[in-house]
């Protein structure tokens, strides 16, 4: 009976000892492949029963790297290509990736850093389209109900994300100014033209943290702040995320140690 049981353990071992390289080599022919989306919903179906209990500490790390690559995918909740299935599978993938990064599990080293902002562009570096919305004649803005994103319940979980690394507190900061670098930041400043004031929030707490967590962006970030704030006063009409961008200022002004330093007067003047 011993040595019946003994035999089975090999196959089980070996399912998830080939982990490694398979999902390396699975993540290369989906990057290289035309028919990208197709791959990745065969990739999804065939990997997402693996769960980081199933596997040993030794290879969590690389299961975790798989789970971020398989969710660059934007989820276009307007094709009809895309099915129901498809959507709730990246969704409990996003899922069980935050509670990972929550449970304290994950290492941040640079691959890892490399694919988790690549995760975080693919899905929420987006461009909006143009504003329909058209002021009063009188020029009194309108009560307007906020607008909210049907992929929202999907965006949340990959700020969600973004937020716990960034805030993780592991995190090396010198290599991952690399890939949080200034055009990575500036994008995400366009994104508080959201019409979505939960995405907005999502953004403030998130540019607060990167704020705290990269010294050598501190500067950029007032600069490229104050510039949007310079923008709408001069030269456009509305910015949605203005209220939440003075917030931010507000926030930062108040951590300035006393007496200034000249470059924080500078920013003042």
């Amino acid at each position: 009976m011993l040595k019946q049981i003994l035999s089975k353990l090999p196959q089980k071992s070996q399912k998830y000892d080939s982990l490694d390289s398979a999902r390396i080599d699975s993540s290369n022919r989906t990057s290289n492949s035309g028919n990208g989306v197709q791959s990745l919903w065969l990739e999804w179906r065939q990997w997402s029963p693996i769960y980081f209990k199933d596997v040993s500490n030794l290879q969590k790390q690389n299961l975790f790297i798989s789970k971020l690559n398989l969710c660059c995918d934007v989820s276009n909740f307007s094709d009809p290509d895309k099915t129901t299935a498809e959507l709730d599978l990246k969704r409990q993938t996003l899922i069980e990736l935050v509670d990972f990064v929550s449970s304290g599990s994950a290492m941040f080293n640079e691959p890892a850093i490399a694919i988790m902002c690549k995760m975080c562009a693919v899905n929420l570096l987006r461009v909006f389209p143009p504003k329909y919305r058209s002021n009063s004649a009188s020029g009194e803005a309108k009560d307007e109900e906020p607008m909210f994103d049907p992929a929202w319940y999907n965006l949340q979980l990959v700020y969600d994300l973004l937020l716990r690394f960034i805030s993780y507190s592991s995190l090396d900061a010198k290599v991952a100014k690399k890939y949080v670098d200034h055009s990575f930041i500036l994008k995400l400043l366009d994104l508080f033209e959201s019409e979505d004031p939960r995405e907005r929030n999502c953004l403030k707490i998130i540019l607060h943290r990167i704020y705290g967590k990269f010294i050598v962006h501190r500067s950029f970030v007032r600069k490229a702040v104050s510039n949007i704030i310079y923008r709408f006063v001069f030269e456009i009409e509305k910015h949605n995320g203005i209220a939440e961008l003075l917030e931010i200022f507000g926030s930062i002004i108040s951590g300035f140690s006393v007496p200034l330093n000249e470059k924080h007067k500078m920013f003042l003047s």
